[in-house]
């Protein structure tokens, strides 16, 4: 086994991960032979990021950036094409089957469609009891009670342990979600798109229940979400993604006050405020043109075929993603500028 990475000490540690996934058959003879396909989906190409242990940390992009695939592999639901994912120290990436199905029950999803990851054959009752079931040696009344006392946590009426999903609210389906996830007493979560599927009324009271079952049960969450104002009401750090790399790490009320990437100053200039004369005045960064397909990314900086501030260095590097301060991390070669004295970016945004 290989060793582990002297840098490794938080609950979560993502190493330079790749997932690609392949568009072309490439048959029995060219995986004999090792030949890759000749088109692949860069869906993650080199992301490196820490998760701390008790926090929650916000991932934010636009769709298709790579937001649910990252989540997805820090879990081993889709195996990375290269890098290593750590889990208090243990390499996810190294275990086989056996072994992590053992680690399942430490770490657990949240699903963005509460529609669609409800077995609708399958009641209430049964579906949080599946994982206690798999885990644990709980049978009977006991595991009953364990079932009941789920759902009071989660904000569900005990006796509606006999109905089926479809007979629940898109809110109640997701709340469902969430006590299954919290079934087997995990230390991390990955909520992905949690809020999206709901109505505006129902997104808060999801979120408060997050919050306060982070506080009761100590977990630590990675929160994907592309709504700006939902990650900053529940993380305490944010990690902006574009085109499978990240852009921007920062605590969320820095980012928030001093974002330094050009992408993300977009997004966040594209929340809503809801005072009227501060809106009036707020200047709105308008990005132009699609984002690129992950097929084939721009050369360099990946977002700077959109990008106001790009130059020509900018086409033909890669920025990498450097410590400004703080822990606030950006991967943009105008913070040179900054920091030797030139026109700052601030005052631009």
């Amino acid at each position: 086994m290989r060793p582990v990475p002297e840098n490794v000490s938080s609950l979560i540690a993502v190493r330079d991960v790749k997932v690609h996934f392949p568009l072309d058959s490439v048959g029995s003879l060219g995986r004999l032979l090792g030949r890759p396909p000749a088109r692949v989906v860069k869906a993650i190409d080199g992301v490196t990021l820490d998760i701390q242990p008790g926090e929650t940390l916000g991932l934010v992009g636009e769709s298709g950036c790579g937001k649910s695939t990252l989540g997805r592999a820090i879990l081993q639901l889709v195996r990375p094409t290269a890098g290593r994912i750590f889990f208090k120290g243990t390499e996810l990436t190294g275990l086989n089957a056996r072994q992590l199905q053992q680690m399942r029950r430490r770490m657990q999803m949240v699903f963005q469609d509460p529609y669609a990851s409800l077995n609708p054959r399958m009641t209430v009752g049964d579906i949080i009891a599946e994982p206690i079931e798999i885990f644990e040696p709980l049978r009977g009344e006991a595991l009953r009670r364990r079932v009941q006392e789920l759902m009071r946590t989660v904000g569900l009426n005990p006796a509606f342990v006999k109905r089926y999903p479809h007979e629940f609210s898109g809110g109640q389906r997701q709340r469902i979600g969430i006590a299954r996830a919290l079934a087997v007493g995990p230390e991390f979560i990955v909520a992905d798109e949690p809020i999206a599927a709901l109505d505006v009324s129902i997104q808060a009271q999801i979120l408060n229940l997050l919050s306060q079952l982070r506080r009761d049960f100590g977990l630590t969450t990675l929160f994907i979400s592309h709504d700006l104002r939902a990650v900053r009401h529940i993380s305490d750090r944010v990690a902006v993604m574009y085109l499978g790399k990240l852009v921007e790490v920062a605590d969320s009320r820095e980012i928030y006050r001093r974002p330094l990437h050009p992408y993300t100053q977009a997004l966040i200039s594209a929340v809503p405020v809801p005072d009227p004369a501060v809106e009036k005045t707020r200047r709105r960064i308008v990005l132009t043109g699609d984002v690129p397909s992950p097929i084939n990314p721009p050369v360099g900086c990946r977002f700077h075929t959109r990008c106001p501030y790009a130059q020509e260095r900018c086409r033909a590097e890669e920025p990498p993603l450097v410590d400004t301060g703080g822990g606030h991390q950006a991967a943009c070669f105008l913070l040179e500028e900054v920091s030797s004295g030139g026109a700052a970016r601030d005052s631009a945004a």
